[in-house]
């Protein structure tokens, strides 16, 4: 399957749900169960911006009796911490609790760019900034959304076999865990995958790699997998082919 470069405005929700700085928690926390998300955006009194505020901002909290309690010498010798802490658990208002240190991007910014910063630094969603203003904002649940409009099962092509044939060696061939002794043939839309491979992740790549390919009606696994020094079978065919279709 070819692969398209999408970008944060591919794919963002644009009508963003926001909270306020001066809004109360609890109106926050109203906010995130009544729409079902775990996050929402700050903005200040000009619209820009401020921060973010999650569930998990919420989960420490006096009221709950989940507030952390620090020990008599961190208080001792870091007052201003001790403070801050204080507020985060005690504080009424969203702008006391919220982060303020917000990562947003540009609508340009490639996904690939968006994911790594979610592993990165363990979030959830990302803020969509233009001139300083929320745009949009795009959470794991976007990109969910657009992976399920884009592996959709797609109509069915009628293409010849040698063009099919071509368009899966080629996909193949250019991975580093191509085989030669491994071989493709196509009969009416029905790719054969024939030879030895020496790995079963090698295996599962290669009925991968046919199954993507447009015009594929089917496959027919007939590849053997065997340990490349002693020459045994370490995985049958049928094995292989018990495997969900890809």
């Amino acid at each position: 399957m070819a692969q398209t470069a999408f970008n944060a405005s591919d794919v963002m929700t644009r009508n963003v749900i926001a909270a306020r700085e001066d809004m109360s928690i609890t109106a926050a926390a109203g906010l995130m169960l009544e729409n079902h998300i775990s996050g929402l955006p700050v903005l200040d009194s000009h619209g820009r911006l401020a921060g973010i505020v999650t569930e998990g901002d919420l989960l420490r909290r006096v009221e709950l009796g989940t507030a952390r309690k620090r020990s008599r010498w961190a208080d001792l010798f870091t007052p201003a911490s001790a403070a801050q802490d204080y507020v985060l658990v005690h504080g009424r208002r969203v702008g006391e609790i919220m982060t303020r240190n917000v990562l947003a991007v540009a609508v340009d910014t490639p996904l690939a760019e968006i994911v790594a910063i979610m592993e990165d630094h363990r979030i959830k969603r990302i803020p969509i900034v233009e001139n300083g203003r929320l745009v949009g904002i795009v959470s794991r649940a976007d990109l969910l959304k657009a992976l399920i409009a884009l592996t959709r099962d797609r109509p069915e092509e009628n293409l010849p076999d040698d063009q099919i044939r071509a368009s899966v060696l080629a996909e193949i061939r250019k991975q580093p865990w191509s085989t030669r002794n491994a071989d493709v043939t196509v009969e009416n839309g029905i790719v054969y995958l024939n030879g030895v491979v020496y790995d079963h992740r090698e295996h599962i790549a290669m009925r991968v790699a046919a199954a993507n390919a447009s015009g594929v009606k089917g496959i027919r696994d007939e590849l053997q997998c065997i340990e490349p020094i002693s020459g045994v079978p370490i995985e049958t065919a049928e094995e292989i082919a018990n495997l969900p279709p890809a």
